[in-house]
């Protein structure tokens, strides 16, 4: 056991791993845009609520000095928007920023007090429909391009700092009855954290840079 990190724990996907991870032992530290708001995150023993907001530098900036140098074991980004369905052009910049900008800024924020820890992971939740190879349909676009994008960006870390002994993943949770994923989703957010889990305790250093669903599978490029 060790510290876990969560980006946007305060519902979802991010608020189930927050619990999942709490009940197995870790220390949790969750993140909220508006702390005061995260009631459920905020009742979970061995858990801390802070404020961020990872689109923001000042934000950043001021989350990563209260965090100091503390050792984190896994850095999980969670963290993220749909966008919009049409052509927008502010929307899709922001949907960049929140999916793709915002989730590397933090890995470079963070990267020290990653590799100081016995764990040395770092995820991002993607997606499935971030695979160019498995798109068929061209729907989402805007929200595919976002997902694409943080893979690139994420191999390119796991490359650049694989000699400092981080482990990198990409994780596709499943279609998730989340306020995103929608109530006639595949599966709950406890069925899809439980598996995430697995497979992120179960990736060692010789597959960072993998692309992974919930069961483990690996999904093409």
């Amino acid at each position: 056991m060790g510290t876990v990190l969560i980006t946007g724990a305060n519902r979802g996907i991010g608020l189930e791993m927050a619990k999942q991870y709490a009940d197995n032992g870790w220390d949790v530290i969750g993140t909220a845009r508006e702390p005061d708001k995260a009631e459920e995150l905020n009742a979970i023993p061995n858990a801390k609520t802070m404020q961020l907001d990872a689109a923001d530098d000042a934000s950043v900036a001021n989350f990563t000095s209260e965090i100091g140098d503390q050792p984190i074991d896994l850095y999980i980004n969670n963290a993220g928007i749909y966008g919009p369905q049409e052509f927008d052009r502010d929307g899709w910049l922001q949907l960049l920023n929140v999916n793709v900008v915002a989730p590397v800024k933090l890995a470079n924020a963070l990267k020290d007090n990653v590799a100081k820890s016995d764990g040395k992971k770092m995820v991002v939740i993607s997606s499935q429909v971030g695979s160019i190879a498995e798109n068929e349909s061209g729907d989402m676009m805007y929200y595919r391009t976002s997902k694409a994008a943080v893979n690139q960006a994420w191999k390119s870390l796991s490359n650049q700092w694989k000699d400092e002994g981080l482990t990198l993943t990409m994780m596709h949770p499943g279609w998730v009855q989340t306020d995103m994923g929608g109530e006639n989703a595949d599966l709950t957010p406890e069925e899809s954290v439980s598996g995430m889990r697995q497979v992120i305790d179960q990736t060692d250093h010789a597959q960072t840079g993998s692309f992974k669903d919930y069961s483990g599978r690996e999904i093409p490029w």
